[in-house]
């Protein structure tokens, strides 16, 4: 069944493109004009996300008092706040009040998809273990459930390394499914996601009246998952400050909440992932060498989908029976010549790149039968130089330039922000050349 988003706009054309966007991506769709509006509708029938306009001078309430008013309703869904007169201090007062995320207008198309799918995806402040099956039996993914069968069941740290897309998360699940906190929350923060100037309460909490904004105390990730297991993702994003408290929390099973004087005792086994390597971090000033001791005492390895080719007919089943149920569409059968495309292609997105391709087969496809030609994958980078017909010089960079540009985007999930940074160059630059070289952040 597909997750429905209410979107809160006084503009009606905003709505209707909004709408056209969202209900092509696979979700339902329900619209109010007002803030009034969208709290009689949440109460009328279930959300799983509001896009909610802060500046609607033709509603009784604006976006804050709506967001307010929704966080005390229903403390646990998700609102994306949306605004054309954004500044860092209004962004920073809607994230403290509760939102998800924060983006300005225009809208980017692939920023909103993101910022939506992302909050629907993190919305229950406690995560229960539903799925958390290793699918493959690959070499690498058998060593990898032996590792977990071993480690699972231990209180042991464990830091897990791997490229974006590769299920480091689902890692963490299973090692939570397999130890004695399994009964107990399982609780994930994604720390690249979270600004600066949040982190600190997003992990211990803050008490009422410690920033402006702060009408109620909030439990920080450290208490929501008292008992259980932390998930710290992209522990390589987090600041030196950051790190610091981190640290002591790790040694001492202390946390202290912003703006209270009180520390408080948590029981949480703490899991980390990271794609960056910490060891160069560290060389650079960017990681303390004594939090990374305190996190890597079992190191993991989540395997890049190109070293596990074989698993991919066991990962199609699973995806394709999974989406097939939730968008009520018949499920998959693929052809020799299909799973051989699959095989020649180099994943730099790895298994989410994979999942997203089959969902777009199950929600797009014409027939049940997929043959290579419905896949709609770019060539392998080798093609490119195994044909080597250019006609120039700057015919051969463009195209090599296209290719990295597309494996770093397909790498970070469309993410050009992170794409960008991991080029070495600038957004705002990234942009443009991906608009020159005619790419697709929607593909």
């Amino acid at each position: 069944m597909a997750e429905t988003v209410l979107i809160v706009d006084d503009e009606r054309g905003i709505r209707e493109s909004l709408r056209g966007v969202l209900e092509d991506e696979g979700f339902a769709v329900e619209k109010a004009e007002s803030g009034d509006a969208a709290l009689r509708r949440l109460d009328s029938a279930p959300i799983d996300c509001v896009l909610l306009d802060i500046y609607m001078p033709n509603s009784q309430l604006d976006g804050m008092a709506t967001l307010e008013q929704i966080r005390r309703r229903h403390p646990h869904l998700p609102v994306v706040m949306i605004s054309g007169h954004g500044t860092i201090d209004t962004a920073v007062r809607a994230i403290r009040l509760g939102a998800s995320d924060f983006i300005e207008k225009p809208l980017n198309i692939e920023r909103t998809l993101q910022a939506v799918r992302h909050a629907i995806l993190t919305r229950r402040p406690t995560t229960t273990v539903g799925d958390s099956r290793i699918v493959g039996d690959s070499v690498p993914m058998r060593a990898l459930r032996q590792q977990i069968a071993l480690t699972g069941p231990t209180d042991g740290r464990v830091l897990i390394y791997g490229e974006s897309g590769t299920g480091k998360e689902l890692v963490a699940l299973a090692l939570h499914a397999a130890s004695k906190r399994a009964d107990c929350p399982f609780v994930a923060i994604n720390c690249a996601a979270v600004p600066e100037d949040l982190i600190e309460s997003e992990l211990f909490g803050h008490v009422k009246g410690s920033f402006t904004g702060a009408t109620d105390s909030r439990r920080g990730k450290f208490e929501q998952a008292d008992g259980g297991t932390l998930f710290l993702d992209e522990i390589g994003d987090m600041s030196l400050r950051m790190q610091a408290k981190l640290l002591r929390a790790l040694e001492t099973g202390l946390i202290e909440p912003v703006g209270s004087q009180r520390a408080r005792q948590v029981n949480v086994r703490v899991i980390a992932a990271t794609n960056k390597r910490l060891d160069e971090a560290i060389e650079r000033g960017q990681f303390r060498a004594d939090l990374f001791y305190r996190l890597n005492v079992v190191p993991f390895q989540a395997p890049p989908l190109r070293e596990r080719l074989e698993d991919i007919p066991a990962l199609v089943a699973h995806f394709a029976s999974q989406f097939s149920q939730q968008h009520g569409r018949p499920p998959l059968s693929l052809t020799e010549d299909a799973y051989e495309k699959l095989r020649r292609h180099d994943w730099p997105g790895n298994v989410r790149e994979l999942r997203n391709l089959v969902e777009r087969l199950v929600i797009t496809g014409v027939t049940a039968l997929v043959t290579a030609e419905h896949i709609p994958l770019a060539p392998a980078p080798s093609s490119i130089w195994t044909s080597f017909q250019f006609g120039s010089l700057r015919e051969g960079s463009e195209a090599f330039e296209r290719e990295l540009v597309r494996r770093k985007l397909a790498e970070f999930d469309g993410n050009v922000s992170q794409a960008a940074e991991a080029l070495g160059i600038d957004r705002s630059y990234l942009y443009r050349r991906i608009k020159a070289l005619g790419i697709s952040l929607r593909s």
